[in-house]
């Protein structure tokens, strides 16, 4: 298994800068100073050599080799390769949101898409601040909606991951007040749907057990508290198992959460943003990882924001980025398996040696892909 592990070939890892005036270049370069990382990957970093010299004078960090290239093909392993999308010098305002870096936070994150598939495997994004950001090229709420365009055609799912539990959500950036007028039973199944998939293809769940969250305080207290959960919610449910999905629930959020039911379920289902992202961030912070499932790339970031408040005070932690990038690595290999199995599904299972199933449980459900 060594020997195996040893031999794949390392994933080439296009990240984006984010916005340099937040904790972007800090975390980046802290997750590089631990070497491991390059054993998974060739990393490349879609930026500016400029700015990534002046951070690195700011943390320890004489150990990181830069390499500037002009294209994917020219990335070499155990170096951080970076592909400049500006070779001005850029004005450094520590902990504000200027509309240079904004700018300079689209053209990475444009240059980046571009080579996914030509030269970079996986795309890890650093966080951006989504006012900044805003032009007449990017007029999304944030990351997830401008890669839906480009990659989604409507199959996009926010998923939230850590070692503890997977939050995906019906709706996203939406406000509150909007969201029961959102909801319907047809989104729920379709979210269900590719929360499934991801869920098979994307973290090898071969049956995948869901609990879904209810919308209403106590999951509406039989119509009391709400009528989503009674006439949205639960036929959504229903058509779901219907479908072969395992989707248990609603489930009132505040008890499930509070009595450690996450623990039971391969995922999770939530209405709205905070109904999902507050316990996974309270529990699952330091290890937390957006990871945007149902598109033909593979996107994740950390689960947290630019971080203005401690930018250029060396106190940002690299964990959450780390995992993001190892979760990106992960995410590619099961999806490449995936795709060899579902090519020639008997070629990597012999009779012999087949777990307690059925051939069914083995055989893909169409090969069509994410």
């Amino acid at each position: 298994m060594e020997q195996e592990l040893e031999m794949r070939p390392k994933v080439k890892v296009g990240i984006t800068h984010g916005d340099y005036n937040g904790i972007s270049y800090e975390i980046i370069l802290k997750t590089f100073l631990d070497p491991r990382v390059f054993e998974f990957c060739i990393p490349i970093l879609y930026g500016s050599s400029k700015l990534a010299s002046y951070f690195k004078k700011s943390f320890p960090a004489a150990n990181i080799i830069f390499n500037t290239i002009q294209h994917p093909g020219q990335a070499v392993e155990n170096k951080l390769n970076i592909i400049n999308v500006y070779n001005e010098e850029a004005k450094v305002d520590i902990g504000l949101a200027t509309p240079l870096a904004g700018q300079l936070a689209f053209d990475a994150l444009e240059a980046a898409s571009k080579d996914l598939g030509k030269g970079i495997e996986v795309l890890v994004t650093a966080p951006i601040n989504k006012d900044n950001i805003q032009s007449d090229n990017f007029k999304f709420p944030g990351h997830t909606e401008y890669l839906a365009e480009k990659f989604g055609k409507g199959q996009e799912l926010m998923i939230l991951t850590s070692s503890l539990m997977k939050v995906a959500l019906v709706t996203g950036h939406l406000p509150v007040n909007q969201v029961s007028k959102f909801l319907s039973k047809e989104l729920i199944v379709k979210k269900l749907r590719i929360f499934e998939k991801s869920l098979k293809v994307d973290f090898a769940i071969r049956k995948a057990r869901i609990a879904v969250l209810g919308m209403n305080p106590h999951a509406g207290d039989n119509g009391l508290l709400g009528l989503e959960e009674r006439e949205i919610i639960i036929p959504a449910l229903d058509e779901a198992r219907e479908q072969g999905i395992l989707a248990f629930g609603p489930f009132s959020s505040d008890g499930f959460f509070g009595v450690s039911d996450y623990r039971k379920y391969d995922g999770i289902l939530a209405m709205y943003h905070d109904q999902g992202l507050i316990p996974f961030k309270t529990l699952s912070f330091d290890d937390g990882v957006n990871f945007t499932a149902g598109l033909s790339i593979i996107r994740t970031s950390p689960d947290h924001g630019t971080g203005y408040n401690i930018a250029g005070k060396n106190l940002a932690e690299p964990d959450s980025f780390r995992a993001a990038i190892m979760q990106a690595i992960d995410i590619f290999r099961n999806r490449t398996e995936w795709n060899e199995i579902s090519a020639n599904p008997l070629g990597f299972a012999s009779f012999n040696n087949m777990p307690d199933q059925s051939i069914q449980d083995i055989t893909p459900e169409g090969g069509d892909d994410l």
